[in-house]
Parts: C-alpha cells; sequence; structure tokens
C-alpha cells in the first residue's frame, strides 16, 4: 500500500541536504524506514542513539562513543576536550568516517536532551565546517515526543536551565538554526481499529474525551488474573514490581530450574545487555521473545509471548498462543559494532567489535512501561498505576494491538496522561508545517545547486596560500626556494575564480525551475559542461603548474614543519578538484559527485609524500646536496647539537654550487669561519673531493693548498686499483678504508666495470636488494634518484638505485 508520508520523508533524506525530523505514532513504522534506508540509500551513513539498548536495536553506536561526549551536562560554547573523563582524541579513521559523511542518523530522539545535541553539532563543526550546522552534515532525527524523555537529574538542570527553555532535543541551538522540516507518519501498522486508534491519539495529545474514556474503561477489570495459556504480559512503572512478578511466578513453577549463562566475546559493555547474563527457565515458564528471528522461517518477532514446554542445554522450546507449531529456540547473536572505513572501496563499513549470545526470551508474566518501548503484544494487562513521567500511559497503551487484548487494572482517566506542554506547544507547530511537494522539489532543486557551487568553489585555498605568504614574509633569512611566484600566481587565481564563481551560481539559480532539478535541466547541464572546462583549464594552467614550481628549503624545524602542514592542505585541495574535474566533466550528476566527495576525503592517505624539506631547487648537484646534508646530520648527532650549528641551508647550496675542495675556498662559503673550518672542514672537504672524483668534476686549482699533498692519480687509475682490489677478494668497505676514499667512491668505480663484464651488478649489492628493486622503481613517479630514495626504503644505496635505473633504460 502506498504510504505518501514515508515517501516524502524518503525523497527528503536521499534527495535534499534537509535537515528531518521523522515522527509519528507508535507502529507506523518509523523503524522499518530506518533500516531500509540502511540497505538501499546511496548516501554514507552513521547510525546512532542515546542507550546502549537503542543503539543495538538501531544497529548503530551509542551518541557518546562515537562521538566521544561527557556523560555530564555539555554547557553551550564550553570546550568538550577541556572535559575529565572522556577521550576526545579522534583517531584517523573516526575523522575520515566524519569528513566523508553524508547523513546521520539519530533513533529515539525524543530521549536525546538538547545539550547533547549541541555537543554533536560542536563536534561535527570541529572536523567539517565550522560555519554550518551539524558542519554541513544532513542529520535525520527519528523519535516520538510523546512516548519516553530525556533523563536528567535535577543538579544537571541547575547548570542546563540557563541555557535552554527545556530539555528536549528541540530547544538545542543546533535543532533552533538548523532548518529541520517534519514529517509525521500517520499510518498504524500495529493497529487496525479506527476506535482504538482514536483513543491512542486523545491520549497522545492530551485530549482524552469522556467518550473515549469511557470506551476505554470498559476493559477495566482490576481482579482478572488470566488462564495459564492465554499468554497475556502484564506492563507496570516500576521495575522493581515487574521483577517482583516473574520471580514470584517462576518460583510458584515446581519443574527443574535451567540457567543460560551468556556468551560474550569481543567488547560488549554491560550497560547494553539486552538480556540477562544469567537466565533462568522452568518449564510452564511465560517467556516473550526479545529478538526477531534470524532463521529463513520467521517464526517469531521481538514481542511475541510463549510458554515454555521443553528444555535442554542448548535449546529451548516455546509453543505460543494461536500457533499451531511448536517454536525451537536457540541462542541468538546481537552484535556490538563501530564504524570503519573500508580499505579498498572507501565506504563507511561497520565492524564487528563484540559479540553477545544468549537464548532471545525473558520472563514474561510482567514487564516495565520503559522496556516495552518498541514492542507489539497480543494481549496485555495495563498496570499505570503511578504512571510517573511524560507519555507512559500512552506508550503502555500502544503496545497492544487491540482494544479487545487489553485489560486495564485500574482506570484510565485524563489526570493520569501526564504530558509535556513544551512536547504539545512543538508538536502542534510542526504539524502545521508538514512539508508539501513543492517544497519538496525547491529543495531537491537547492541542494543539487549547493553542491554544483562546492564544486566550483575555491575558498577554501585561500587560508593556506595566505599563510604560506605570511610565513615567508617573516622569516625570509630562513627560507630558500621559490614560493613567491606561485604563491601569489595561485592567490590571483583563486580570487578571480571566487568572482567568476558567484556570478555562475546565480546563472544557474536563474536558469532554475522548480519542477525540474538541475540535474535534469538540458540549459543547465549545458552551462554546467562548458563551467567545467573553463575553470579546469584556468586551475590547471594557473594553480596546479604555479603549485609545481614551488620549492623551498629552511633550516628552522618550526617553519619546515608550518609550511609543510600548509602544503598538504593545497595538495590535497588540488587532488580534490582534480578528482570532480575528472568525474563530472560531460555533465553533473549527483550520485557521482558524493561518491567523489567521499573518496576525496582519502586522497591524502592513498598519496605517498616525498619529503618537501629535501627541495632542491637552484643545484645540479643533487646527490652532493644529499651527502652534505647527512654528514651535517651525523656530525650533529654525534656532537648533541642542532645541525644548522654545522652548517647553514644557505652554505649547503653554495657548497653544492661552487664545489670548494680546500681549506681557502671553504672559508669563503658564507658561513664558514676559521673555528668552523677548523672543526668540520676535513670531512666535509674529503665528501666534496670525493664526490668530484667519482663524477669527472674537474676540481679547484689551489689542490696544492691541502698539507697532505698527493700526486694527483688519474681517473683510470684509480678505478683500476680498485678493480684489483675487488678481485684480490676484498670488499668495498675494505677498498674505501684502504683507499681513504668513500664507500659510494668506490662502489662508482666497481660499477665502471659492470659494461666490460668484468664486474656483474650482483658482486655489488644482494640478489634480494637487486629483485625488489627493479619490482618496486617502475610502480614510483621520481624527479630524480633523490627523489626516488626518499620514497623507499633506507636500506637501499644510491649505488644500488643508480644500477638497477640503468639496467631498467636498457630493456
Amino acid at each position: 500500500m502506498k504510504n505518501k508520508e514515508l515517501e516524502l520523508a524518503w525523497n527528503f533524506v536521499n534527495n535534499t541536504d534537509r535537515n528531518v525530523f521523522l515522527t509519528g505514532k507508535a507502529g507506523t513504522g518509523k523503524t522499518t524506514f530506518l533500516h531500509k534506508l540502511k540497505h538501499q540509500s546511496l548516501k554514507r551513513i552513521v547510525v546512532v542513539a542515546p542507550t546502549g539498548v537503542a543503539a543495538i536495536n538501531a544497529k548503530g553506536v551509542t551518541i557518546h562513543s562515537f562521538f566521544q561526549l561527557p556523560f555530564g551536562p555539555i554547557l553551550p560554547n564550553q570546550e568538550t576536550n577541556n572535559s575529565s573523563g572522556f577521550n576526545r582524541k579522534f583517531n584517523r579513521t573516526k575523522i575520515n568516517i566524519i569528513k566523508s559523511l553524508d547523513l546521520l542518523i539519530i533513533d529515539e530522539i525524543s530521549m536525546v536532551r538538547a545539550d547533547l545535541l549541541d555537543g554533536i553539532d560542536q563536534t561535527l563543526r570541529r572536523y567539517r565546517d565550522k560555519t554550518k550546522v551539524f558542519g554541513g552534515v544532513q542529520v535525520l532525527m527519528i523519535g516520538d515526543l510523546q512516548q519516553l524523555s530525556p533523563v536528567i537529574k535535577e543538579d544537571e538542570w541547575f547548570l542546563l536551565k540557563q541555557h535552554y527553555k527545556n530539555a528536549f532535543f528541540f530547544s538545542s541551538n543546533a535543532y533552533q538554526n538548523c532548518n529541520a522540516i517534519t514529517v509525521e507518519l500517520r499510518h498504524i501498522y500495529r493497529q487496525d481499529n479506527p476506535k482504538f486508534i482514536n483513543i491512542l491519539n486523545e491520549i497522545r495529545t492530551n485530549s482524552l474525551s469522556q467518550v473515549s474514556a469511557d470506551e476505554l474503561n470498559k476493559r477495566y477489570n482490576p481482579d482478572f488474573t488470566p488462564d495459564k495459556d492465554e499468554g497475556y504480559i502484564s506492563l507496570t512503572t516500576h521495575n522493581n514490581r515487574a521483577e517482583q512478578t516473574n520471580t514470584s511466578e517462576l518460583e510458584k513453577l515446581k519443574s527443574k530450574a535451567h540457567v543460560y549463562k551468556a556468551k560474550i566475546e569481543g567488547k560488549f559493555p554491560e550497560y547494553a545487555y539486552p538480556n540477562k547474563e544469567e537466565l533462568t527457565l522452568k518449564v510452564g515458564a511465560q517467556v516473550m521473545f526479545i529478538k526477531n528471528d534470524s532463521s529463513p522461517e520467521k517464526r517469531y518477532f521481538n514481542g511475541k509471548i510463549g510458554k515454555v514446554i521443553l528444555l535442554d542445554k542448548d535449546e529451548v522450546i516455546v509453543k505460543c498462543p494461536d500457533d499451531e507449531f511448536n517454536i525451537v529456540t536457540t541462542p541468538e547473536e546481537w552484535e556490538n559494532i563501530n564504524y570503519t572505513v573500508d580499505k579498498e572501496t572507501k565506504a563507511i563499513s561497520e565492524n564487528k567489535i563484540g559479540s553477545y549470545t544468549q537464548m532471545p526470551l525473558r520472563l514474561a508474566w510482567s514487564i516495565t512501561i520503559h522496556k516495552s518501548q518498541g514492542l507489539t503484544f497480543e494481549k496485555a494487562i495495563i498496570d499505570a498505576q503511578g504512571a510517573f513521567a511524560h507519555g507512559q500511559t500512552y506508550v503502555a497503551l500502544s503496545r497492544c494491538k487491540s482494544l479487545e487484548g487489553l485489560v486495564l487494572k485500574n482506570r484510565i482517566n485524563s489526570s493520569q496522561i501526564i504530558s509535556d506542554s513544551n512536547v504539545q506547544t512543538f508538536s502542534e507547530q510542526a504539524e502545521e508545517n508538514q512539508p508539501d511537494e513543492a517544497i519538496l522539489q525547491a529543495s531537491k532543486s537547492e541542494f543539487q545547486l549547493n553542491l554544483i557551487a562546492e564544486i566550483f568553489n575555491f575558498y577554501s585555498f585561500l587560508y593556506p596560500v595566505n599563510r604560506l605568504l605570511d610565513i615567508y614574509y617573516k622569516n625570509r633569512g630562513s627560507i630558500e626556494g621559490n614560493l613567491e611566484t606561485p604563491l601569489t600566481s595561485i592567490k590571483d587565481c583563486v580570487t578571480n575564480l571566487l568572482k567568476v564563481a558567484n556570478g555562475f551560481k546565480a546563472q544557474l539559480k536563474s536558469l532554475s525551475i522548480n519542477d525540474e532539478t538541475p540535474e535534469e535541466h538540458s540549459e543547465i547541464q549545458e552551462r554546467f559542461k562548458k563551467g567545467m572546462a573553463y575553470f579546469s583549464e584556468s586551475f590547471n594552467s594557473n594553480i596546479v603548474e604555479s603549485y609545481k614550481s614551488f620549492s623551498f628549503s629552511t633550516d628552522n624545524k618550526a617553519i619546515e614543519k608550518d609550511i609543510i602542514k600548509q602544503l598538504d592542505t593545497i595538495e590535497e585541495l588540488i587532488g580534490t578538484k582534480q578528482l570532480y574535474f575528472s568525474k563530472l566533466k560531460d555533465s553533473f550528476n549527483v550520485s557521482i559527485y558524493l561518491e567523489a566527495r567521499a573518496k576525496a576525503v582519502f586522497l591524502a592517505k592513498e598519496k605517498p609524500k616525498k619529503p618537501r624539506k629535501q627541495v632542491y631547487d637552484g643545484t645540479a648537484n643533487v646527490e652532493l646536496f644529499e651527502l652534505l646534508r647527512e654528514l651535517r646530520n651525523d656530525i650533529a648527532s654525534e656532537k648533541d647539537i642542532i645541525h644548522y650549528q654545522v652548517f647553514t641551508q644557505k652554505a649547503l647550496y653554495e657548497m653544492c654550487e661552487t664545489l670548494p675542495t680546500n681549506t681557502q675556498e671553504l672559508l669563503e662559503v658564507n658561513g664558514f669561519g676559521k673555528v668552523r673550518v677548523q672543526k668540520y672542514g676535513d670531512a666535509i672537504l674529503k665528501v666534496i673531493r670525493d664526490y668530484c672524483e667519482e663524477n669527472d668534476i674537474e676540481m679547484a686549482k689551489a689542490t696544492e693548498i691541502f698539507k697532505d699533498k698527493k700526486p694527483k692519480k688519474k681517473k683510470g687509475d684509480t678505478k683500476k686499483i680498485s678493480l684489483d682490489l675487488f678481485k684480490s677478494g676484498k670488499s668495498i668497505e675494505q677498498i674505501a678504508f684502504e683507499r681513504e676514499l668513500n664507500v659510494n667512491t668506490i662502489f662508482g668505480h666497481l660499477a665502471s666495470y659492470i659494461s666490460s663484464g668484468e664486474v656483474t651488478i650482483l658482486d655489488l649489492m644482494s640478489e634480494r636488494n637487486y629483485k625488489e628493486l627493479k619490482e618496486l622503481i617502475p610502480k614510483h613517479k621520481f624527479e630524480n634518484l633523490s627523489d626516488l630514495k626518499h620514497q623507499l626504503d633506507e636500506k637501499y644505496s644510491y649505488g644500488e638505485l643508480r644500477l638497477v635505473l640503468e639496467e631498467l633504460a636498457k630493456t
């Protein structure tokens, strides 16, 4: 049967970004709607609920555990990070889930306090958009305000009443500002008697007429005692009264007691146990199923009443009234989940972290009204005397499928119906403002126009670019490289694109018509395609190309860290835009965009970043740069000093350009005085001389200045000496020590004989490293040898990389 309210709710949730409060009387299908959404919606969803049992039933997680919120009052504008007794350090997985989330579903919203909803809002803003309610995440709130209300202690309300009119979620700042629509489900699936439905509705709205009260009280029978096989359950207000009844009735049975112990695996908190850890049953006990049958036969449902007729070690046989068959009941499993991100698909997936396995039965001569929420009974005895909270009478009566199956232990009159005036006022206003198809269509169009505006919005580039320029202008003396020109170019382009995007958004809005969404509108699609071409071209030529030319180097660790942080942000933003432009170049499609937007969150994680601090702008001698930098780090570590106390970054660049090979030339390098040359000069000059010799670079004329004056050997001679020593059985390290040369130099000498066959690659490197590099190198993109080295494991030397690269180049 068609249900227009359910269809309306479905369309608002799936085809717009409007926040929705989905309500309705007991038995109108709210829970069914939630489970359908989980299985069929294309949006990325997380389900939370205020209590452990509600979360298990909704197959979600608790609000407090997902958002890591404190259990005490959360005051508006209070920094929840400073609250004690709970952990606000979100791991990367949870942050990625929040960042990529499309829809948050909050079940049993009637029990969510105002301050808790504001805590959710604060957390979502923290990881999403600070300027938008719920950080821009769409929120679906499901519940019935006429049922169970928030629990709030007197001392908590003393603190909160200064900020909120009442404790209900709708008085929160977040709800007041989120422009939510209310959809009320009106068709009742649980009851089909118009007379009973009308009575329940009057109780629900605190308007019980005398006629309805008289009709209801025909079921009054204070002395009623059901026959053992009739299957009545008694609903009462207090837990101890229900427990007392069940214990008393169980003791009356003369049969042998069987105890069924729950099996608990992994993480499953005690407060969320769906049943007693030790369940005591006897033949003849009246029981209620507390879970839907997981088998294909669907023999029982949550709330079905029956009687135990046989007990065995691993099964309980139950006979229910009106059933022609017995139900062989075996343990059922309840899962405790958390949310993770699938490594392959990047979908938000439910991860089982614990389970609770027990017979899906509880003693059911009596149950509290509170625990009966969400259940359906054929026959019930209502003891509503002393109903102490808003909505309890309504919850109790609405559990029953019919008037005929209902027995009242005390009369019901309007004085027993406790209803909160705040709820009444809010419900009346919400009922008057139910959305229609026109509002739905307008919301669909607005949603799609907002998504298009997101694609062409470059505002998020401004902060990291401005921050980098600010760092550069304040620290020019400490930073080398090409920064100002590319950053200024990116900033100018972003500023221009923002102006164009505003005009483009206004143009698309003027073309939009109410009965056709942008996705269906041919002219908007045509304009979108042209817009994509313009923005993509401008983006690639001005932002991407400028970014590629950016380079920097600094000795200051704090500056370096801040620069890298901003560059990471820019790189993620560039990756995101490139993804959008590639996926949507031909037309605008909501589902494709939502999928791309979610995937963009994980781009930074997927792309291996090379260490940005090694930017060799302005020097051709990249390998020498790296060798000197490593020497500097070794000396700094050995002497327990800061690396730039050995020599500065500026000096490092200068040495790579001027190639000083004697003390006099080294003294001419910026930052080198006599003391520094005396301390570190010999080691530095040795690295430079070895590098020059290995690469056949003509050294300075003034080598005679060196105290240990030695006649310079011809290149051919020095390589031949290394080869002869190698053939005599000496290792590269031994040859380097004996000849007072660098290990890399000896490696280079020997490598030059590979082409003649006198030395093989496997003479110079292990077979394992050789095979690994042949496989690894083609998988990496790199600008030079040093860039490749930083992307791979430290165990591979420069010489090994060069050898395998040369071999790969031949194939």
